[in-house]
Formats: C-alpha cells, sequence, structure tokens
C-alpha cells in the first residue's frame, strides 16, 4: 500500500492546477494534509482582492490530497464554502484539512483557510466519494 506521501506526489504530478497555483505541501498525514500558496495578480478580481476561487481551490486540494491519504481514490461530491475575510495580493495562504467522518463510502472534511497572521479567511466543507480503487 502507497504512503500518503507517495500518493500525494502521483496525485501533484498530474495537477496541473494546484501547480499553477504555486501550491507547497507543508503536511501530510492520513485524513488530512495542509497546504499553503501565496497570492499574486494573477489571482486577483476586478476589486483587486482575491478572486473567492483561489481560497476554493487551495481548500479543495487539500480536501482531495486528505481524502486520497488513506490509499484508496477519492473525489469530491458536494462541497460549500463561506468566504469571511477578504485576501489580497502577497497574502500567504494555508489550508488545513481534517477529517471528520470516514465511513465505507462517503467521508466528510472540514477545511481552515486563513492567511499569514493566522487569521481564518474562509471555512471549507467537503463531501467525498470513496471509490473501489487503490492508489
Amino acid at each position: 500500500m502507497k504512503t500518503p506521501e507517495e500518493i500525494l506526489k502521483i496525485m501533484m504530478n498530474e495537477d496541473s492546477f494546484s501547480q499553477w497555483m504555486g501550491i507547497e505541501i507543508q503536511a501530510i498525514e492520513l485524513g488530512s494534509c495542509t497546504l499553503k500558496a501565496e497570492i499574486n495578480s494573477t489571482m486577483l478580481n476586478g476589486f483587486r482582492i482575491a478572486h473567492g476561487g483561489i481560497s476554493y481551490s487551495l481548500a479543495d486540494s487539500a480536501l482531495a490530497f486528505a481524502s486520497n491519504s488513506r490509499g484508496v481514490q477519492c473525489v469530491s461530491i458536494e462541497t460549500s464554502i463561506s468566504h469571511v475575510k477578504k485576501v489580497s495580493e502577497g497574502d500567504c495562504l494555508s489550508a488545513e484539512a481534517t477529517e471528520i467522518h470516514r465511513g465505507k463510502t462517503t467521508g466528510i472534511y472540514n477545511v481552515l483557510v486563513k492567511n499569514q497572521h493566522n487569521q481564518i479567511v474562509a471555512l471549507f466543507k467537503g463531501t467525498v466519494w470513496i471509490t473501489e480503487t487503490k492508489w
């Protein structure tokens, strides 16, 4: 069986979007993952703040890596996010995914997205379908 680190490496090698975002892996363990990304000018919307899709995408990647870390392929089936603080160019975001529930066919994860000041900027919840395919 592959380790969480091996699975993450395989996934990141194929994940062009996470690579474009400049995502850095801070930690990976069974059922959890912490990622980091810096906000640059290409990630800003018309208000010159980070597009909501950026924090969403960072959280979604953390969800993917955390849920797949147990050696079985998982895909998201429902996600939601609440943006609670604006994010600006130069901010450094971290996303920490934590497994809340892991059943036979579904898993539920919370992801806290924080800025460099350890302030929560977004709250993300994701549900994944646990397939029968092993990594």
